[in-house]
């Protein structure tokens, strides 16, 4: 091309293409104060409270404003005073505290609660799949709410904190529900679950070898009561076994051991957890029909739906049902029996996630360093992100990240 040909260009787009460029830095985030609502839980007799009062103190010396509704810490012995002494709001309706920029309870909302929410408002909840429906998440997908799941919620060594402390309550609970159930006085066979001399003791069966197995696996141990756990993570298995540290009787999930187990079993605890969605059913209906009347089963997995084929949910006033011949206690909130600890087991999950929120600017900025963070929320901001929920209830739903980076 000759010189006459060539196009000129103006000297303003070229006079700084071989210059050294600055370098962008990331800008960190002001800290912000939050602005923190604690509802009185009203349903499936929600005993807890999601923030109780020792971390709420915490919370406002950070600068943070806390609104807690009256009588949300009662059934948790913790007195309307005992949150104002910390420094908390005290309010009398609950439309006082829905008008915080961050709702955090420890039962899902119902959706007369879900309709006093505004957009983009964030809401710490557990999701419990068995209770969850189509309206439930249309409603939220039409509030623009950022909603988290407390049992999706990951740590930076990829555990659930959530689910692992409630899990251990629930392990230690569901055994002891179990010893009680097996009383003649409660409807059981009248066994007891630690053997005495010259009686053998009661067998259980535990499927999944995760927390909960090892807690009813102590406790069941240390009632006297011989143990066999199923699960078809080899690891799981001996990881169990060396932190219980003796020999148990372990199996894969193998249907013929298994069946053959349940028809002898006197109590039965359903202990599996699913990183995402719903658990698998494990035990069928014909497996049920074959164990003994009056054996007990718990299936402390109901809160992701369960992985017995005659699960149903059911509540604390009313906590059992038979079928089969076989007592159920399908319980999604076990671990509000004991109600005063769960409280401050969650809150010293959540309290280091709101502080670290706090100083990043947001829920919203911490949402991008996070991967764990982003694991439990499931709609943002009108768009369904739980892929699961999205093939249950045929909703569609969009992946997170690609969200994010679209509002940065």
């Amino acid at each position: 091309m000759s010189e006459k040909e060539k196009i000129p260009l103006p000297k303003g787009l070229t006079e700084g293409k071989f210059q050294t460029q600055g370098e962008m830095l990331q800008i960190r985030q002001k800290p912000s104060k939050l602005f923190i609502g604690i509802p009185r839980e009203i349903t499936l007799q929600e005993n807890r409270v999601a923030l109780v009062p020792s971390a709420i103190a915490i919370l406002i010396a950070h600068g943070h404003r806390v609104v807690v509704e009256t009588n949300a810490g009662e059934k948790a012995n913790y007195s309307d005073h005992d949150f104002s002494e910390a420094g908390a709001e005290i309010a009398y309706s609950p439309e006082q505290v829905y008008k915080a920029g961050i709702i955090i309870k420890v039962a899902p909302p119902t959706l007369d609660e879900i309709e006093m929410m505004h957009p983009n408002q964030i809401l710490i909840s557990p999701l419990q799949l068995p209770i969850i429906s189509a309206e439930y998440i249309y409603r939220l997908r039409n509030k623009r709410v950022i909603a988290l799941a407390m049992e999706y919620i990951k740590d930076e060594s990829e555990t659930f904190p959530v689910v692992r402390i409630m899990s251990e309550m629930a392990g230690l609970s569901a055994m002891l529900t179990a010893a009680e159930l097996l009383a003649t006085t409660s409807g059981g066979k009248g066994v007891l679950l630690g053997g005495i001399s010259g009686v053998p003791s009661a067998q259980v069966v535990i499927l999944g070898a995760g927390i909960v197995a090892e807690y009813a696996t102590r406790t069941a141990l240390g009632l006297g009561a011989e143990v066999r756990i199923f699960d078809n993570n080899i690891y799981k298995l001996k990881r169990i076994q060396n932190q219980v540290g003796r020999p148990l009787f372990t199996s894969a999930l193998n249907p013929l051991d298994l069946e053959r187990s349940l028809a002898q079993a006197d109590v039965v605890i359903g202990a599996v957890h699913s990183k995402a969605g719903r658990t698998p059913i494990i035990v069928s209906e014909q497996m049920i029909a074959k164990m003994k009347a009056g054996s007990v089963i718990i299936d402390v997995s109901i809160d992701q739906g369960g992985c017995f084929a005659t699960s149903e949910v059911t509540s604390l006033d009313k906590p059992t049902f038979t079928k089969h011949g076989v007592i159920h206690y399908c319980v999604p909130n076990i671990a509000s029996r004991v109600s005063r600890t769960a409280s401050v087991a969650v809150s010293n999950i959540l309290t280091p996630i709101l502080l670290k929120a706090g100083s990043t600017g947001s829920i919203e900025h911490l949402f991008l360093n996070n991967y764990g963070l982003r694991h439990g929320v499931y709609t943002y901001k009108g768009c369904l992100t739980n892929g699961y929920l999205g093939e249950r209830f045929q909703i569609k739903s969009t992946d997170l990240d690609l969200l994010i980076t679209s509002n940065l």
